[in-house]
């Protein structure tokens, strides 16, 4: 799918690198947002649609917060979701029948052709998140794992690794392994504030 972020930028010449743009400049954070309808339906067995709809959406606007000071890119495929990032001013990228690890590949080239060249993926649904922006710099790949070490829950890169993004039940293992087939440096953070995700009704007992 386009980004819907503005005209298109002139290709680079061969062996360069595209200027930063004055927006983002080259660190950034990318969070992939599904429709809020469609989001966390397992949760229905514990509370109503809309109440649902509107947990997803907080959850995500705690995120999109947690990015600052960076700027922040949403890529989705949802008309409702483009317009709410629109409104608290994120760049949205728009990739329609990708599937979530499509998705974000494809956000990250679209950042690092506005000249970012480091970029950390951030899921919605962190109720605790906070600092995602502030993460330390690292030259390699850095995976924050949710609190049972199996997904991933932030991950940032160098743009144009040739990363292959592998979410879903196992993914943090799937990552380390892939930071192994690249040769590139991995850091691993444990950060309670980033650990908590929501996707069972367990889920929901998280601390205040």
């Amino acid at each position: 799918m386009s980004a819907s972020a503005g005209p298109a930028r002139p290709a680079a010449g061969r062996g360069t690198r595209p200027a930063a743009s004055p927006t983002f400049g080259t660190r950034a954070v990318l969070v992939p947002v599904k429709s809020f309808a469609d989001a966390k339906t397992r949760l229905g067995e514990v509370m109503g649609e809309a109440a649902r709809r509107a947990l997803v959406q907080q959850m995500a606007e705690r995120v999109l917060a947690a990015a600052a000071p960076l700027p922040v890119a949403v890529v989705c495929d949802d008309r409702d979701v483009a317009a709410w990032a629109r409104q608290l001013g994120a760049l949205v990228i728009w990739e329609p029948g990708r599937g979530l690890d499509g998705a974000v590949e494809a956000g990250i080239d679209r950042l690092g052709q506005m000249g970012v060249e480091h970029v950390t993926v951030a899921h919605g649904d962190l109720p605790l998140a906070t600092g995602i922006g502030g993460l330390e710099a690292f030259d390699g790949v850095t995976l924050v794992p949710d609190r049972h070490g199996n997904g991933t829950n932030v991950i940032r890169v160098p743009v144009g690794c040739g990363f292959r993004f592998s979410y879903g039940p196992g993914s943090f293992e799937r990552h380390q392994r892939e930071c192994l087939r690249l040769g590139i440096p991995v850091r691993i953070l444990h950060a309670p504030a980033l650990a908590h995700d929501v996707d069972w009704p367990d889920d929901l007992a998280w601390a205040p």
